[in-house]
């Protein structure tokens, strides 16, 4: 199998998940309940409640460190994964110049 066929699958597998763990990790901020209400308050109602039940902000939190870990594995994962081989080129092998083997 050619390994340019197999590397561009890895990375587009790597990118897609990439994008999708940004989505999700956005919405859940989104939905966290902060200072000020923020757009949680818009889905719960007024006051304390929640559309998600009382508990929603360890949920949110739990969820949010997951998403966080798995943000920043797929950052290093596809940073390892998106450079350039380096055993596809050679190395240029430094050649003496003419002349200079025996001078000295």
């Amino acid at each position: 199998m050619n390994m340019l066929a197999a590397s561009s699958w890895v990375q587009f597998i790597v990118a897609f998940l990439f994008i999708a763990v940004c989505i999700l990790l956005i919405l859940v901020i989104l939905l966290q309940k902060g200072r000020g209400g923020g757009l949680s308050g818009a889905f719960g109602g007024v006051g304390g409640h929640s559309a998600f039940g009382t508990k929603t902000g360890d949920v949110f939190t739990w969820i949010t460190v997951g998403l966080t870990f798995m943000f920043v594995l797929m950052s290093v994962f596809g940073s390892w994964t998106f450079v350039p081989s380096q055993a596809a080129a050679p190395p240029d092998e430094v050649q003496a110049a003419p002349g200079s083997e025996g001078t000295g």
